[in-house]
């Protein structure tokens, strides 16, 4: 079990924050083209699981995998969407993407005065304590393939 990467979004579809762990592949296009197709794709299933959901979802869109890996997806009431890929073995990480949004960047983007709401991310502290946190994950493993 591994974690690959992580996207943190404002509402507008900006990257805020980017970080990888357990990548093995780059997709082949620069890091701004990546985080549009990325937010475009969430729009896009967003859009389509409401639509097409049978019942009322509270919750929403919470994941989806494919034949290789997982995306996770958290979003929160003021519009922070925090996206994990891991391997197919990682259970539902909601928990884990809250924990991350209500720990790390509450305590480290949202009270830090020297942060500006809506910037790319530039805390050295949070970087560093979000590393951590991933790394101590029970699903987190260095060596996975």
């Amino acid at each position: 079990m591994t974690v690959h990467n992580l996207y943190i979004f404002d509402r507008n579809g900006a990257c805020l924050h980017y970080a990888e762990w357990n990548r093995k592949k780059q997709a082949g296009i620069s890091k701004d083209e990546e985080f549009k197709l990325m937010y475009g794709m969430l729009f896009s299933i967003r859009s389509f699981v409401s639509k097409m959901a049978p019942l009322d979802m509270k919750d929403g869109f919470l994941a989806f995998q494919t034949s290789r890996y997982k995306l996770h997806y958290y979003e929160t009431p003021s519009g922070i969407k925090i996206i994990m890929n891991t391997d197919l073995s990682v259970p539902n990480a909601r928990d884990t993407l809250h924990q991350i949004y209500s720990t790390l960047y509450v305590e480290y983007i949202v009270k830090n005065p020297l942060c500006i709401l809506g910037e790319p991310l530039q805390s050295e502290l949070f970087n560093t304590r979000l590393d951590s946190f991933i790394r101590a994950l029970p699903f987190y493993s260095p060596r996975a393939a």
